[in-house]
């Protein structure tokens, strides 16, 4: 059977809601599957995960790991090659970590 995304009643759409994004906006790097690390403005509905101002992080550039450039943003070795929005399914994340907005804003937009 088929779930409806949304129905009406009394002229007002109600959404499902479990297709309303679990989160919206939060920068992360993403560790994903056959060693892909990602990082941009994450959300998710369902299943389906998305990256926004998305980039591929190709050479990290840390001393500290991962870590460092979550909480500080990118170094001056770490290189970010830009991407399209990035799809992905949950089940194909390794993990995630959560970035300092402030020193990742202007590396994103």
């Amino acid at each position: 059977m088929v779930k409806p995304e949304v129905i009406k009643i009394d002229e007002v759409e109600y959404v499902r809601k479990d297709s309303m994004p679990k989160t919206t906006g939060e920068i992360r790097i993403v560790i994903l599957q056959r060693g892909w690390v990602v990082v941009g403005r994450f959300s998710q509905v369902g299943s389906n995960c998305k990256l926004t101002n998305a980039n591929i992080i190709r050479t990290w550039g840390t001393t500290k790991g991962l870590g460092e450039i979550a909480m500080n943003g990118p170094t001056s070795k770490t290189i970010l090659d830009r991407s399209p929005e990035i799809n992905f399914h949950e089940l194909t994340v390794i993990a995630m970590i959560n970035c300092v907005e402030s020193a990742w804003n202007t590396k994103l937009s």
